[in-house]
Protein backbone atom coordinates (compact mmCIF):
# COMPACT_ATOMS: atom_id res chain seq x y z
CA UNK A 1 0.00 0.00 0.00
CA UNK A 2 1.35 3.41 -0.96
CA UNK A 3 1.46 6.31 1.50
CA UNK A 4 -2.17 7.48 1.34
CA UNK A 5 -1.60 10.54 3.52
CA UNK A 6 1.36 11.66 1.43
CA UNK A 7 -0.75 11.35 -1.73
CA UNK A 8 -3.47 13.38 -0.06
CA UNK A 9 -1.04 16.19 0.78
CA UNK A 10 0.09 16.30 -2.85
CA UNK A 11 -3.52 16.49 -4.01
CA UNK A 12 -4.34 19.23 -1.49
CA UNK A 13 -1.45 21.27 -2.86
CA UNK A 14 -2.72 20.83 -6.41
CA UNK A 15 -6.28 21.87 -5.57
CA UNK A 16 -5.21 24.75 -3.33
CA UNK A 17 -3.73 26.60 -6.32
CA UNK A 18 -7.30 26.78 -7.69
CA UNK A 19 -8.79 27.92 -4.38
CA UNK A 20 -10.36 24.55 -3.51
CA UNK A 21 -10.50 23.59 0.17
CA UNK A 22 -10.22 19.80 -0.03
CA UNK A 23 -11.03 19.22 3.64
CA UNK A 24 -14.25 21.22 3.29
CA UNK A 25 -15.17 19.31 0.13
CA UNK A 26 -14.73 15.98 1.91
CA UNK A 27 -17.01 17.07 4.74
CA UNK A 28 -19.71 18.17 2.28
CA UNK A 29 -19.54 14.92 0.31
CA UNK A 30 -19.37 12.78 3.44
CA UNK A 31 -22.49 14.35 4.95
CA UNK A 32 -24.60 14.04 1.77
CA UNK A 33 -26.85 10.99 2.29
CA UNK A 34 -27.12 8.21 -0.27
CA UNK A 35 -30.07 5.86 0.13
CA UNK A 36 -28.86 2.28 -0.36
CA UNK A 37 -31.49 0.05 -1.96
CA UNK A 38 -32.18 -3.20 -0.11
CA UNK A 39 -33.35 -5.16 -3.16
CA UNK A 40 -29.87 -5.79 -4.60
CA UNK A 41 -29.33 -8.41 -1.90
CA UNK A 42 -32.17 -10.78 -2.81
CA UNK A 43 -33.02 -9.97 -6.46
CA UNK A 44 -36.16 -8.02 -5.44
CA UNK A 45 -37.79 -11.16 -3.97
CA UNK A 46 -38.93 -9.48 -0.75
CA UNK A 47 -39.94 -11.00 2.58
CA UNK A 48 -43.65 -11.61 2.05
CA UNK A 49 -45.09 -15.02 2.93
CA UNK A 50 -46.20 -16.00 -0.55
CA UNK A 51 -45.47 -18.93 -2.81
CA UNK A 52 -44.89 -16.99 -6.01
CA UNK A 53 -42.02 -14.48 -5.77
CA UNK A 54 -41.64 -14.08 -9.53
CA UNK A 55 -41.11 -10.54 -10.76
CA UNK A 56 -43.65 -8.73 -12.93
CA UNK A 57 -44.07 -5.18 -14.15
CA UNK A 58 -41.21 -5.19 -16.61
CA UNK A 59 -38.64 -5.99 -13.91
CA UNK A 60 -35.97 -8.65 -14.35
CA UNK A 61 -33.03 -9.67 -12.18
CA UNK A 62 -30.79 -11.67 -14.48
CA UNK A 63 -28.31 -14.26 -13.27
CA UNK A 64 -28.23 -16.99 -10.67
CA UNK A 65 -25.15 -16.23 -8.58
CA UNK A 66 -25.21 -18.29 -5.37
CA UNK A 67 -25.71 -16.98 -1.85
CA UNK A 68 -28.56 -14.49 -2.09
CA UNK A 69 -30.36 -13.51 1.10
CA UNK A 70 -33.43 -15.64 1.84
CA UNK A 71 -35.03 -13.56 4.60
CA UNK A 72 -34.83 -10.27 6.43
CA UNK A 73 -32.17 -11.38 8.89
CA UNK A 74 -29.80 -12.54 6.17
CA UNK A 75 -30.51 -9.45 4.10
CA UNK A 76 -29.71 -7.11 6.99
CA UNK A 77 -26.48 -9.00 7.68
CA UNK A 78 -25.44 -8.65 4.04
CA UNK A 79 -26.34 -4.95 4.03
CA UNK A 80 -24.23 -4.40 7.14
CA UNK A 81 -21.28 -6.10 5.46
CA UNK A 82 -21.61 -3.93 2.37
CA UNK A 83 -21.94 -0.76 4.43
CA UNK A 84 -18.51 -1.36 5.95
CA UNK A 85 -16.94 -0.46 2.60
CA UNK A 86 -19.17 2.44 1.58
CA UNK A 87 -17.97 5.79 2.99
CA UNK A 88 -20.31 8.62 3.86
CA UNK A 89 -23.77 9.00 5.34
CA UNK A 90 -26.19 6.28 4.28
CA UNK A 91 -29.88 5.57 4.50
CA UNK A 92 -31.63 2.33 3.61
CA UNK A 93 -34.30 2.22 0.95
CA UNK A 94 -37.04 -0.41 1.49
CA UNK A 95 -39.81 -1.68 -0.76
CA UNK A 96 -43.18 -2.56 0.76
CA UNK A 97 -42.71 -6.22 -0.14
CA UNK A 98 -39.98 -6.42 2.51
CA UNK A 99 -42.56 -6.45 5.30
CA UNK A 100 -41.91 -9.13 7.91
CA UNK A 101 -45.24 -10.36 9.24
CA UNK A 102 -45.66 -13.74 10.93
CA UNK A 103 -48.02 -14.83 8.15
CA UNK A 104 -49.16 -13.46 4.81
CA UNK A 105 -50.46 -9.89 4.94
CA UNK A 106 -51.73 -8.44 1.69
CA UNK A 107 -50.45 -5.09 0.55
CA UNK A 108 -53.65 -3.21 1.26
CA UNK A 109 -53.37 -4.33 4.88
CA UNK A 110 -49.72 -3.63 5.74
CA UNK A 111 -49.04 -1.65 8.92
CA UNK A 112 -46.04 -0.10 10.64
CA UNK A 113 -45.69 -3.13 12.92
CA UNK A 114 -44.81 -5.28 9.91
CA UNK A 115 -41.61 -3.24 9.50
CA UNK A 116 -40.65 -3.15 13.17
CA UNK A 117 -37.52 -5.29 12.67
CA UNK A 118 -36.26 -2.93 9.98
CA UNK A 119 -36.94 0.11 12.14
CA UNK A 120 -35.22 -1.35 15.21
CA UNK A 121 -32.22 -2.22 13.07
CA UNK A 122 -32.10 1.27 11.52
CA UNK A 123 -32.31 2.97 14.92
CA UNK A 124 -29.49 0.77 16.20
CA UNK A 125 -27.35 1.73 13.20
CA UNK A 126 -28.32 5.40 13.40
CA UNK A 127 -29.57 5.57 9.82
CA UNK A 128 -32.78 6.73 8.17
CA UNK A 129 -35.24 4.64 6.18
CA UNK A 130 -36.79 5.45 2.83
CA UNK A 131 -39.73 3.58 1.32
CA UNK A 132 -41.49 2.46 -1.87
CA UNK A 133 -45.00 1.13 -2.46
CA UNK A 134 -44.67 -2.17 -4.36
CA UNK A 135 -47.08 -1.86 -7.28
CA UNK A 136 -45.76 -4.97 -9.05
CA UNK A 137 -45.29 -8.75 -8.59
CA UNK A 138 -48.83 -9.26 -7.30
CA UNK A 139 -51.92 -11.00 -8.75
CA UNK A 140 -53.76 -7.68 -8.77
CA UNK A 141 -51.05 -5.89 -10.79
CA UNK A 142 -51.44 -7.77 -14.08
CA UNK A 143 -53.96 -5.34 -15.60
CA UNK A 144 -52.88 -2.07 -14.07
CA UNK A 145 -52.70 -0.75 -10.52
CA UNK A 146 -53.35 2.93 -9.83
CA UNK A 147 -54.60 3.40 -13.40
CA UNK A 148 -56.62 0.16 -13.56
CA UNK A 149 -60.02 0.30 -15.21
CA UNK A 150 -61.27 -2.20 -12.64
CA UNK A 151 -62.32 0.02 -9.74
CA UNK A 152 -61.95 -2.74 -7.14
CA UNK A 153 -58.35 -3.26 -8.22
CA UNK A 154 -57.67 0.46 -8.25
CA UNK A 155 -59.10 0.86 -4.72
CA UNK A 156 -56.84 -1.97 -3.54
CA UNK A 157 -53.75 -0.14 -4.77
CA UNK A 158 -54.91 3.26 -3.55
CA UNK A 159 -55.20 1.74 -0.08
CA UNK A 160 -51.70 0.33 -0.48
CA UNK A 161 -50.37 3.81 -1.28
CA UNK A 162 -52.20 5.31 1.70
CA UNK A 163 -50.76 2.73 4.06
CA UNK A 164 -47.26 3.26 2.66
CA UNK A 165 -47.35 6.99 3.44
CA UNK A 166 -48.45 6.21 7.01
CA UNK A 167 -45.60 3.73 7.32
CA UNK A 168 -43.27 6.47 6.05
CA UNK A 169 -44.35 8.68 8.93
CA UNK A 170 -43.64 5.79 11.31
CA UNK A 171 -40.10 5.55 9.89
CA UNK A 172 -39.66 9.30 10.39
CA UNK A 173 -40.91 9.23 13.96
CA UNK A 174 -38.68 6.32 14.93
CA UNK A 175 -35.45 7.30 13.14
CA UNK A 176 -35.76 11.09 13.39
CA UNK A 177 -34.91 11.38 9.69
CA UNK A 178 -37.34 12.28 6.86
CA UNK A 179 -38.63 9.32 4.88
CA UNK A 180 -38.49 9.69 1.10
CA UNK A 181 -41.20 7.61 -0.57
CA UNK A 182 -40.95 6.84 -4.26
CA UNK A 183 -44.19 6.19 -6.16
CA UNK A 184 -43.74 4.17 -9.35
CA UNK A 185 -46.28 2.03 -11.13
CA UNK A 186 -45.55 -0.18 -14.16
CA UNK A 187 -49.02 0.39 -15.65
CA UNK A 188 -48.94 0.36 -19.43
CA UNK A 189 -49.77 -1.46 -22.64
CA UNK A 190 -47.91 -3.65 -25.12
CA UNK A 191 -49.58 -1.73 -27.95
CA UNK A 192 -50.63 1.91 -28.16
CA UNK A 193 -54.15 2.01 -26.69
CA UNK A 194 -56.99 3.85 -28.39
CA UNK A 195 -57.79 5.61 -25.11
CA UNK A 196 -54.51 7.11 -23.87
CA UNK A 197 -56.02 9.69 -21.52
CA UNK A 198 -58.35 7.43 -19.54
CA UNK A 199 -55.55 5.56 -17.71
CA UNK A 200 -53.79 8.83 -16.95
CA UNK A 201 -56.91 10.45 -15.55
CA UNK A 202 -57.37 7.41 -13.30
CA UNK A 203 -53.70 7.54 -12.26
CA UNK A 204 -54.03 11.23 -11.40
CA UNK A 205 -57.19 10.53 -9.41
CA UNK A 206 -55.44 7.71 -7.53
CA UNK A 207 -52.52 9.91 -6.53
CA UNK A 208 -54.98 12.64 -5.52
CA UNK A 209 -56.87 10.21 -3.30
CA UNK A 210 -53.66 8.87 -1.70
CA UNK A 211 -52.39 12.33 -0.83
CA UNK A 212 -55.76 13.63 0.32
CA UNK A 213 -56.30 10.65 2.64
CA UNK A 214 -52.84 11.17 4.17
CA UNK A 215 -52.66 14.96 4.14
CA UNK A 216 -51.80 15.02 7.84
CA UNK A 217 -48.78 12.71 7.46
CA UNK A 218 -45.56 14.33 8.65
CA UNK A 219 -41.90 13.78 7.82
CA UNK A 220 -42.49 12.25 4.38
CA UNK A 221 -41.25 13.42 0.96
CA UNK A 222 -42.90 11.87 -2.10
CA UNK A 223 -41.19 11.31 -5.43
CA UNK A 224 -43.32 10.66 -8.53
CA UNK A 225 -41.37 8.45 -10.93
CA UNK A 226 -41.87 8.10 -14.66
CA UNK A 227 -40.74 5.43 -17.10
CA UNK A 228 -40.51 5.33 -20.86
CA UNK A 229 -41.44 1.64 -21.22
CA UNK A 230 -41.20 -1.80 -19.67
CA UNK A 231 -41.34 -5.40 -20.80
CA UNK A 232 -44.98 -6.02 -21.64
CA UNK A 233 -45.62 -2.27 -21.72
CA UNK A 234 -43.39 -1.34 -24.62
CA UNK A 235 -45.72 1.09 -26.37
CA UNK A 236 -47.48 2.99 -23.58
CA UNK A 237 -46.91 3.84 -19.95
CA UNK A 238 -49.51 5.75 -17.99
CA UNK A 239 -46.85 7.36 -15.80
CA UNK A 240 -44.80 8.94 -18.58
CA UNK A 241 -42.29 11.72 -17.90
CA UNK A 242 -44.74 14.35 -19.11
CA UNK A 243 -47.50 12.99 -16.90
CA UNK A 244 -45.33 12.82 -13.80
CA UNK A 245 -43.78 16.22 -14.33
CA UNK A 246 -47.24 17.69 -14.91
CA UNK A 247 -48.57 16.08 -11.74
CA UNK A 248 -45.71 17.38 -9.60
CA UNK A 249 -45.93 20.92 -10.95
CA UNK A 250 -49.73 21.01 -10.70
CA UNK A 251 -49.64 19.70 -7.13
CA UNK A 252 -47.33 22.56 -6.17
CA UNK A 253 -46.50 21.06 -2.78
CA UNK A 254 -43.02 20.94 -1.27
CA UNK A 255 -43.32 17.26 -0.36
CA UNK A 256 -44.32 16.12 -3.89
CA UNK A 257 -41.27 16.12 -6.15
CA UNK A 258 -40.00 14.58 -9.39
CA UNK A 259 -38.11 11.31 -9.38
CA UNK A 260 -35.51 11.11 -12.13
CA UNK A 261 -34.29 7.55 -12.69
CA UNK A 262 -31.24 7.34 -14.93
CA UNK A 263 -32.62 4.27 -16.70
CA UNK A 264 -36.14 5.48 -17.39
CA UNK A 265 -35.62 7.52 -20.53
CA UNK A 266 -34.87 7.02 -24.20
CA UNK A 267 -31.25 6.03 -24.88
CA UNK A 268 -30.58 9.48 -26.36
CA UNK A 269 -31.83 11.27 -23.23
CA UNK A 270 -29.70 11.92 -20.15
CA UNK A 271 -30.84 12.92 -16.68
CA UNK A 272 -27.95 15.37 -16.32
CA UNK A 273 -29.58 17.53 -19.02
CA UNK A 274 -32.95 17.57 -17.23
CA UNK A 275 -31.88 18.70 -13.76
CA UNK A 276 -31.70 22.47 -14.33
CA UNK A 277 -35.13 22.53 -15.97
CA UNK A 278 -36.74 20.66 -13.09
CA UNK A 279 -34.98 22.79 -10.47
CA UNK A 280 -36.25 25.92 -12.23
CA UNK A 281 -39.73 25.03 -10.98
CA UNK A 282 -39.09 22.71 -8.04
CA UNK A 283 -36.93 23.00 -4.93
CA UNK A 284 -35.99 19.32 -4.70
CA UNK A 285 -35.50 16.21 -6.83
CA UNK A 286 -35.34 12.50 -6.04
CA UNK A 287 -32.54 10.93 -8.07
CA UNK A 288 -32.34 7.18 -8.73
CA UNK A 289 -28.81 6.30 -9.81
CA UNK A 290 -28.55 3.23 -12.01
CA UNK A 291 -26.85 2.22 -15.27
CA UNK A 292 -28.98 1.39 -18.30
CA UNK A 293 -27.52 -0.70 -21.10
CA UNK A 294 -29.71 0.37 -24.03
CA UNK A 295 -32.77 0.08 -21.78
CA UNK A 296 -33.73 0.17 -18.11
CA UNK A 297 -31.52 -2.81 -17.28
CA UNK A 298 -30.43 -1.55 -13.85
CA UNK A 299 -26.78 -2.54 -14.10
CA UNK A 300 -24.38 -1.74 -11.25
CA UNK A 301 -23.56 1.98 -11.20
CA UNK A 302 -20.33 2.71 -13.02
CA UNK A 303 -17.96 5.65 -12.68
CA UNK A 304 -19.02 6.62 -16.17
CA UNK A 305 -19.54 9.86 -18.05
CA UNK A 306 -23.24 10.24 -17.21
CA UNK A 307 -22.88 9.49 -13.50
CA UNK A 308 -20.10 12.07 -13.34
CA UNK A 309 -22.11 14.55 -15.42
CA UNK A 310 -25.09 14.24 -13.06
CA UNK A 311 -22.96 14.97 -10.02
CA UNK A 312 -21.18 17.82 -11.79
CA UNK A 313 -24.52 19.38 -12.66
CA UNK A 314 -25.77 19.09 -9.07
CA UNK A 315 -22.60 20.72 -7.76
CA UNK A 316 -22.66 23.49 -10.36
CA UNK A 317 -26.32 24.20 -9.63
CA UNK A 318 -25.54 24.14 -5.89
CA UNK A 319 -28.34 21.57 -5.57
CA UNK A 320 -26.50 18.68 -3.97
CA UNK A 321 -28.16 19.59 -0.68
CA UNK A 322 -31.61 19.65 -2.31
CA UNK A 323 -31.33 16.28 -4.06
CA UNK A 324 -32.40 13.02 -2.47
CA UNK A 325 -29.94 10.52 -3.95
CA UNK A 326 -30.76 6.82 -4.02
CA UNK A 327 -29.26 3.85 -5.85
CA UNK A 328 -31.43 1.45 -7.83
CA UNK A 329 -29.89 -1.59 -9.49
CA UNK A 330 -30.02 -5.36 -9.07
CA UNK A 331 -27.45 -7.69 -10.55
CA UNK A 332 -27.89 -11.41 -9.84
CA UNK A 333 -24.91 -12.44 -11.96
CA UNK A 334 -22.16 -11.37 -9.52
CA UNK A 335 -21.55 -11.32 -5.79
CA UNK A 336 -24.42 -9.20 -4.53
CA UNK A 337 -22.42 -7.48 -1.79
CA UNK A 338 -19.69 -6.60 -4.27
CA UNK A 339 -22.40 -5.11 -6.52
CA UNK A 340 -23.59 -2.87 -3.68
CA UNK A 341 -20.07 -1.78 -2.77
CA UNK A 342 -18.99 -1.07 -6.34
CA UNK A 343 -22.18 0.83 -7.22
CA UNK A 344 -22.38 2.97 -4.12
CA UNK A 345 -18.66 3.72 -4.02
CA UNK A 346 -18.88 4.86 -7.64
CA UNK A 347 -21.84 7.11 -6.79
CA UNK A 348 -19.93 8.70 -3.91
CA UNK A 349 -16.71 8.90 -5.94
CA UNK A 350 -18.49 10.76 -8.76
CA UNK A 351 -19.86 13.18 -6.18
CA UNK A 352 -16.36 13.81 -4.79
CA UNK A 353 -14.81 14.30 -8.23
CA UNK A 354 -17.52 16.82 -9.10
CA UNK A 355 -17.09 18.76 -5.86
CA UNK A 356 -13.32 19.00 -6.45
CA UNK A 357 -13.72 21.44 -9.33
CA UNK A 358 -13.34 25.24 -9.43
CA UNK A 359 -17.00 25.92 -10.15
CA UNK A 360 -16.94 29.58 -9.10
CA UNK A 361 -13.94 30.28 -11.33
CA UNK A 362 -15.56 28.56 -14.32
CA UNK A 363 -18.76 30.53 -13.79
CA UNK A 364 -16.72 33.73 -13.60
CA UNK A 365 -15.02 32.92 -16.91
CA UNK A 366 -18.37 32.09 -18.49
CA UNK A 367 -19.95 35.34 -17.31
CA UNK A 368 -17.02 37.25 -18.79
CA UNK A 369 -17.53 35.52 -22.12
CA UNK A 370 -14.22 33.67 -21.97
CA UNK A 371 -15.54 30.36 -23.30
CA UNK A 372 -12.06 29.26 -24.37
CA UNK A 373 -10.80 29.34 -20.79
CA UNK A 374 -14.04 27.73 -19.59
CA UNK A 375 -13.44 24.75 -21.85
CA UNK A 376 -9.79 24.55 -20.83
CA UNK A 377 -10.74 24.38 -17.16
CA UNK A 378 -13.45 21.76 -17.71
CA UNK A 379 -11.05 19.54 -19.64
CA UNK A 380 -8.11 20.03 -17.28
CA UNK A 381 -10.06 18.83 -14.26
CA UNK A 382 -11.05 15.58 -15.90
CA UNK A 383 -7.51 14.41 -15.08
CA UNK A 384 -7.15 16.15 -11.72
CA UNK A 385 -5.84 13.91 -8.88
CA UNK A 386 -9.21 13.31 -7.22
CA UNK A 387 -8.35 9.61 -6.81
CA UNK A 388 -5.72 10.55 -4.24
CA UNK A 389 -8.37 12.43 -2.28
CA UNK A 390 -10.77 9.49 -2.68
CA UNK A 391 -8.22 7.04 -1.29
CA UNK A 392 -7.54 9.26 1.71
CA UNK A 393 -11.26 9.73 2.31
CA UNK A 394 -11.86 5.96 2.26
CA UNK A 395 -8.87 5.50 4.59
CA UNK A 396 -10.24 8.14 6.96
CA UNK A 397 -13.64 6.46 7.03
CA UNK A 398 -12.08 3.00 7.45
CA UNK A 399 -13.98 1.88 4.34
CA UNK A 400 -11.11 0.16 2.54
CA UNK A 401 -8.59 1.80 0.23
CA UNK A 402 -8.53 0.70 -3.39
CA UNK A 403 -9.60 -2.94 -3.69
CA UNK A 404 -8.64 -3.95 -0.16
CA UNK A 405 -12.32 -4.57 0.60
CA UNK A 406 -12.68 -7.22 -2.11
CA UNK A 407 -10.89 -10.05 -0.30
CA UNK A 408 -12.99 -9.45 2.81
CA UNK A 409 -16.19 -9.65 0.77
CA UNK A 410 -14.97 -12.87 -0.83
CA UNK A 411 -14.19 -14.30 2.61
CA UNK A 412 -17.72 -13.41 3.79
CA UNK A 413 -19.12 -15.09 0.71
CA UNK A 414 -17.22 -18.29 1.49
CA UNK A 415 -17.96 -18.29 5.21
CA UNK A 416 -21.59 -17.13 5.11
CA UNK A 417 -23.27 -16.76 1.75
CA UNK A 418 -22.24 -20.02 0.07
CA UNK A 419 -23.53 -22.00 3.05
CA UNK A 420 -27.08 -20.87 2.30
CA UNK A 421 -29.22 -23.51 0.64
Amino acid sequence: MYDVKKGYEVAKEFYAQYGIDVDKVIETVNSTPISMHCWQGDDVAGCEHKEDNSLTGGIQATGNYPGKARNGEELRADIEKAMQYIPGELKLNLHANYQEADSFVDRNEIEPKHFEKWVNWAVEKGIGLDFNPTYFSHPKSSNGTLSAADEDVRRFWIEHGIRCRKIGQYFYEKTGKPCVINHWTPDGDKEVPVDTIGPRLRLKDSYDKIFEATKDVKGVIDGIESKVFGIGAESFTAGSHEFCMGYVMKANKDHIIMTLDTGHYHPTEVVSAKLASIFTFSKSVLLHVSRPIRWDSDHVVSFDDETRAIMEELVRLDKLKDTYIATDFFDASINRIAAWVIGLRNTRKAMLAAALQPVDKMKELEAAGDVSARLAYKEEFKAAPFSLVWDYYCHRENAGVGLSWLEEVKAYEKEVMLKRV
